[in-house]
């Protein structure tokens, strides 16, 4: 797909939609971020990751201030084009508490 087919495969009409992001060599899935059209556009053009922060109400482009950028390698949209699929080169830890995923917390089993 081309850029372009890309932001309008996603539907934006309820606000921000999630992007997983994820390792494109082991597809770990290293965190969750929410995107707008905005953010996906200059996600597209600079091939960093850019995000919508919903706390701090700015965009922010992951990497910026900590040098642990994501290089995008694939974008893909889900089947209703309401989340976005990230696989990028992972420089450094992609959670802000210096662990490398934001899922690093896990419960064995579900009994």
């Amino acid at each position: 797909m081309e850029k372009n087919e890309i932001i309008g495969s996603v539907d934006f009409s309820r606000g921000l939609v999630p992007a997983i992001i994820q390792d494109f060599k082991n597809n770990e899935v290293l965190m969750l971020a929410y995107m707008d059209k905005k953010s996906l556009e200059k996600t597209l053009e600079t091939g960093t990751t850019w995000f919508w922060s919903r706390s701090r109400k700015e965009y922010w482009n992951k990497g910026k201030t900590s040098g642990h950028f994501q290089y995008i390698k694939e974008i893909s949209v889900d089947c209703d084009g309401d989340t976005i699929l990230i696989k990028v080169e992972q420089v450094g830890a992609a959670c802000h508490t210096g662990n490398r995923s934001c899922f690093y917390r896990k419960c064995k089993g579900a009994d």
